[in-house]
């Protein structure tokens, strides 16, 4: 009995180093289907090590026109003391 738990451990190793990857459902496929071959899973393994290539998010802050609201960009009429829709103080 524990050999077959320490095989299944060691099938899926792949599978459980990669679990918290962007790719992580391609990584368990790939050693769910392809892994009983030895290419197969060495490749599910490679993928499982290779880091995630994270794109960075730039965020670019625009100051909001005088005439809109700054909090939902509704139209601000010049006379009015406080926004239509969502009621913030001018």
């Amino acid at each position: 009995m524990t050999f077959l738990v320490l095989a299944g451990l060691l099938y899926f190793l792949p599978s459980i180093i990669g679990h918290n990857k962007r790719n992580a459902a391609g990584i368990f496929l790939l050693n769910f289907f392809l892994g009983w071959t030895f290419v197969g899973w060495i490749m599910a393994l490679i993928w499982a090590c290779t880091a995630d290539v994270r794109i960075p998010i730039v965020a670019v802050a625009t100051p909001v026109p005088a005439n809109y609201c700054a909090r939902c960009g509704n139209i601000k009429f010049p006379s009015a003391q406080f926004c239509s829709v969502c009621g913030r103080p001018y």
